[in-house]
């Protein structure tokens, strides 16, 4: 692999790692402090990614996905486990410890951004660098030369903040047993929610054919806006 395509590699895997921790650990902490302390007595409320892995879907199909195809990654952590008769409003504390976690990547990529505008006034190479990735998503190999601490610091939030407005629209589709389905199932007759809730591999069928387009048409604006904030700043 070339070598820059292998720091990228290395990268994103380690803002995977780190994304998913802050989504488990999100819902962990939101669900610990509505009165049910299951997650945090299992030791979620944290970032270490040691307690949030999915060997299939924070291990091998990752590293897959960036051996076939490096630049577009994603992936999900061990489901962190609740359970809503602790809670004391059982549909507002549900929706609230759902939506934690997408609402978590939201503002990493927020702050991811942020971050991006304080490195490009740091020096000219590092304005050079935010304005080209957010210009064209890439970066001139040649710039690693002007600051190798700067550049790969640059690169490293870039790619934050793409991925974590990926994992929140990802976690917000509302197909089982995404997030997004915790939070539509509540609006549902009970009927339609036997239906809704017995869909299974029909749900993953449709995340596996139709989720990356889908995806890409919800995290358009959002990344159009944080990227229009770089250039403009």
């Amino acid at each position: 692999m070339d070598p820059n395509k292998l720091i990228i590699a290395i990268f994103e895997f380690a803002v995977l790692l780190f994304s998913l921790s802050l989504h488990e650990a999100a819902h962990a902490w939101t669900a610990s402090r509505l009165g049910d302390p299951t997650a945090r007595m299992l030791g979620r409320v944290t970032l270490n990614p040691i307690k949030h892995i999915d060997l299939w879907g924070t291990i091998i199909l990752p590293a897959i996905m960036l051996l076939i195809n490096p630049g577009f990654l994603f992936g999900w952590a061990k489901p962190t486990p609740v359970t809503p008769s602790n809670f004391k409003n059982l549909t507002r504390d549900d929706i609230l410890t759902t939506v934690a976690g997408p609402s978590s990547n939201i503002l990493a990529a927020i702050v991811a951004m942020l971050v991006l505008l304080i490195l490009s006034h740091v020096s000219p190479a590092g304005s050079a660098l935010v304005h080209q990735m957010a210009g064209s998503g890439g970066f001139d190999p040649a710039l690693m030369q002007s600051s190798p601490v700067l550049v790969p610091l640059v690169i490293l939030f870039f790619i934050g903040m793409e991925l974590n407005l990926v994992l929140a629209a990802f976690n917000l589709l509302p197909l089982p047993p995404l997030d997004g389905s915790h939070v539509f199932r509540h609006f549902l007759p009970y009927k339609a929610l036997r239906i809704y809730d017995s869909l299974g591999i029909i749900s993953l069928f449709v995340i596996f054919i139709w989720g990356g387009p889908v995806i890409g048409f919800l995290i358009r604006p959002a990344l159009g806006l944080l990227t229009r904030v770089l250039l403009a700043f």
